[in-house]
């Protein structure tokens, strides 16, 4: 069996994606073939994998870490939210269906037997598998049929560390009070713990340290000061999205945060320029006026999201935008958004429906039960730059502004651009990671002075960075004991 290691965490966003991540790239470094694996993951940040289907952004990240490519099975089961109550389901890359919460419950002992079976193809020619739980195992109303935590872990009968996250405050209460909803044979597969995003004095913690092995019979295995290069690499999970300090002197783009937006690590590059302010801008707030540009981002529901634009009063908001001379951009679903019309005859997000898009552009979107999922690459017409990205969508645009299309790719012509150059979309994810077209776009708003030339190598330094920082202050020689079986 290959030597694997599950990290889970005593609630969501305690860091486990990025631990992950940083000892991927940390044993990746000591030259061992390692591999992400997430049993389960909620996210409408995806990314395209070699395979031709789709898994979690988090696991893309790690598995860069990792120096592998991108696999189905890394994420056998995705879930992508659609509604408060419900989600699409995504099993080894491919649409599975559609469920509420509690029909999902009810599907998970067919999903485990797939799980396992990507747990042992990911770990054929592999040296270490890193697994990421989802959310906490301390769910225990949700413990029946688990296959994301606990569950998974048993199954699998792979050992857990438990990362805590102490910035949030009650590090303390969080391991002892997970640690005593565990059955014994989970308190047993646990063997220890990690405490995350420490600031300030470590030896002001030492007593801490001293209660939680004293109440759990559990391991330190380190304290890991806070990371503050953390922001330069992609968030998963959209509550994680923050706004930047509004700067005057600034190339001011605004994007409107979708009740389901999806794939918004389209923004990071453009986050990352030094004189780019990119405000998000929450529900219950107008667009700023005086934006440069307005970027309309991806929708795991677009229909339901254009619904959710009205209702917000955004879509006055980028009327008024446009007429005082702005620019918009629209990707993927953002850029169905700007045409006349968006309809699901077949329910594809819900309910068969129609609905009026912004019009800005002429041209209609009909929603399809065939998901394009693929990278691609060609010629953007704004600038004449060489751009490449992927597909990640369902539904098929018709009508006379397709005439200008913004992109021509292998596969074909892609969105549409007005002839002002002003309003434009396109269905390819990722175009403003291309640093020639990202440069020679901003440039038409604003002489830059300041601008960052290659934005994957801060991603590859940033996670060598983190390599380091975990080297220096976890015990890694330990936990790849842990993974070996030898703890």
């Amino acid at each position: 069996m290959t030597p694997a290691l599950m990290l889970q965490g005593t609630g969501s966003d305690v860091g486990k994606s990025l631990l992950v991540a940083g000892l991927a790239r940390a044993f990746s470094n000591r030259g061992l073939k390692v591999q992400p694996f997430k049993p389960q993951n909620m996210s409408n940040n995806a990314a395209v994998t070699i395979d031709g289907g789709e898994i979690g952004r988090a696991q893309a990240l790690q598995a860069r870490a990792a120096r592998t490519p991108l696999r189905n099975d890394m994420n056998p089961v995705l879930l992508k939210p659609q509604s408060e109550s419900g989600a699409q389901v995504i099993v080894h890359g491919q649409i599975y269906g559609n469920a509420k919460a509690r029909d999902y419950q009810a599907l998970k002992p067919k999903l485990l037997e797939k799980v396992l079976e990507s747990f042992t193809r990911i770990g054929d020619g592999a040296d270490l598998i890193l697994i990421e739980g989802a959310g906490s195992p301390a769910e225990v109303n949700l413990r029946a049929n688990d296959i994301a935590n606990m569950g998974f872990a048993e199954a699998a009968d792979v050992p857990v560390l438990l990362a805590g996250d102490i910035d949030r405050g009650g590090v303390i209460a969080q391991i002892v009070g997970t640690h005593s909803l565990l059955s014994t044979s989970e308190q047993q597969r646990l063997k220890g713990f990690i405490i995350n995003k420490f600031r300030g004095d470590l030896s002001l913690f030492d007593d801490g340290l001293k209660i939680l092995t004293e109440k759990t019979g559990l391991t330190n295995f380190g304290v890991l000061p806070f990371f503050r290069d953390a922001h330069k690499l992609p968030p998963e999970d959209a509550f994680a999205i923050s706004d930047q300090p509004a700067r005057q002197d600034a190339i001011q783009i605004a994007v409107p945060v979708f009740s389901r937006i999806s794939n918004f690590d389209d923004l990071d590059p453009l986050i990352a320029e030094p004189d780019v302010s990119v405000r998000m801008i929450k529900a219950g707030h107008p667009i700023p006026q005086g934006m440069d540009i307005i970027i309309l981002p991806g929708s795991k529901a677009t229909l339901a999201d254009m619904e959710f634009v009205r209702a917000q009063g955004w879509d006055i908001d980028i009327h008024s935008h446009v007429r005082q001379g702005g620019t918009v951009v629209g990707i993927c679903g953002g850029y169905q958004m700007l045409g006349t019309e968006l309809s699901d005859p077949n329910g594809v997000e819900g309910d068969a429906r129609t609905i009026n898009g912004l019009g800005l552009l002429d041209f209609t979107t009909r929603l399809g039960p065939v998901k394009k999922l693929e990278e691609d690459a060609g010629i953007e017409h704004l600038t004449g730059a060489q751009i490449s990205g992927y597909h990640m969508h369902v539904g098929h645009c018709t009508g006379p502004a397709l005439n200008r299309p913004m992109l021509r790719l292998s596969s074909g012509d892609d969105g549409a651009i007005s002839a002002d150059n002003r309003l434009m979309g396109c269905y390819l994810h990722g175009i403003f990671s291309d640093d020639k077209f990202r440069s020679n776009f901003l440039n038409r708003f604003k002489f830059r002075k300041v601008k960052i030339d290659k934005f994957e190598l801060v991603i590859e330094d940033t996670l060598d960075e983190l390599s380091a920082h975990m080297e220096k202050n976890l015990e890694l020689d330990q936990i790849l004991e842990v993974a070996n079986g030898v703890k």
